[in-house]
């Protein structure tokens, strides 16, 4: 478990890494000077200076960063065309939409490996052409049900349904199947044999009699899956169309949260706020299901970081994008003194969220 941790650590920050350089590579295009590019945050480790900028290790595993000239609004001695203040703002704007659409590049890759080595998707119970290893997932475990309380987690396959003290067992291939044997057996003990990742091992449970509305007696929502391959020449396209579908997937799900908050009907059933400790453990849990569940999972953070870092609020790279549309119209920047403590409060705010949300996500994942 702690080798996936890790693994999951890794990928969050390798994602940041990505952003950062997009910032890079789009800044030494204009031909910017670049004085450093960080990986973790200072204290510095150690670095090396290549041509007129330093690439260092630090000791903050928490991201990476590049430091240009000018980039907070200040003056340097440096000649204009060098420094970030002195660029027009539709050269500062790409350099700062440079870190947003790195999310979107390293997406639509993971997602054109993943439709090259296999793709997990959703087929119906019906279809029995040939499929490569179908299977009976489990999308979703509600809060407080038999399911969560026997250890069964989102992703896991069910593989046989047993009932104790009987020769009763039987291969589960279809999700009825699992839906039928549920609703014959609520009030009594049954036993679900679970694959997880290279990991098989059985899990006792009694489907709920009288389950909350939408929930089910067992408590999860299933589908039953296959992997679909596609050719060299095809994967690229299907991952183009799926990060381009998952974006306007997360941007509808955010847009239907927000309008329930809005309502006063507090977060919709089933979603609840994480932040990076559950996300991490969520990587973890799905890097033992398989290489082609990962990557799927890692593209579609980098999806959530992206259209984050986009939105209009000061402390994320969409702030600095607002501060450039409000320097076009007065035809002269903000006072650097005022933007920075515009950000500085954002960010105080962003991190107090962050506090709140990973205090959650470390009694939700330690809670008896």
């Amino acid at each position: 478990m702690s080798i996936t941790i890790l693994i999951a650590i890794i990928s969050i920050v390798g994602l940041l890494v990505i952003h950062e350089f997009g910032h890079f590579v789009v800044a030494k295009k204009f031909g910017l000077k670049i004085e450093e590019f960080g990986i973790g945050y200072p204290p510095r480790l150690f670095g090396k200076k290549i041509g007129e900028t330093l690439y260092s290790f630090n000791l903050l595993p928490f991201g990476a960063f590049v430091k240009i000239p000018g980039e907070g609004g200040e003056k340097s001695n440096l000649e204009d065309f060098q420094q970030f203040s002195g660029r027009p703002i539709w050269q500062r704007s790409l350099i700062i939409l440079g870190g947003v659409v790195s999310f979107w590049i390293i997406a639509a890759i993971l997602l054109s490996i993943v439709f090259g080595i296999g793709v997990p998707t959703a087929v119906s119970d019906d279809e029995s052409g040939f499929l490569t290893n179908p299977k009976i997932q489990i999308l979703a475990v509600a809060s407080e049900s038999p399911a969560e309380k026997a250890g069964i987690r989102a992703g896991d396959t069910i593989r046989k349904f047993q009932i104790p003290n009987s020769e009763f067992q039987t291969e589960i291939t279809k999700v009825s199947e699992v839906q039928e044997l549920t609703e014959k057996y609520k009030g009594k003990e049954v036993i679900l044999t679970i694959e997880r990742g290279k990991e098989i091992f059985d899990v006792s449970l009694t489907p709920r009699l009288s389950p909350p509305e939408g929930e089910g007696a067992m408590g999860v929502t299933l589908v039953r899956t296959a992997l679909i391959t596609y050719p060299w020449y095809k994967s690229p396209i299907k991952g183009i169309e799926a990060t381009i579908n998952l974006t306007g997937a997360v941007i509808q799900g955010w847009g239907e949260i927000l309008g329930s908050l809005i309502r006063g009907e507090g977060l919709p059933k089933g979603a609840q706020l994480m932040g990076p400790v559950g996300v991490t453990v969520l990587i973890g849990q799905v890097a033992q299901i398989g290489i082609n569940y990962f990557l799927q999972f890692i593209a579609i953070i980098a999806i959530y970081l992206a259209i984050l870092n986009i939105l209009p609020i000061p402390a994320l790279d969409g702030g600095k994008l607002l501060f450039l549309g409000i320097e076009k119209i007065k035809g002269r920047p903000l006072n650097p003194k005022i933007e920075q403590n515009i950000t500085t409060v954002f960010f105080v705010l962003l991190i107090i969220l962050m506090v709140v949300i990973t205090i959650k996500d470390i009694s939700r994942i330690f809670k008896p």
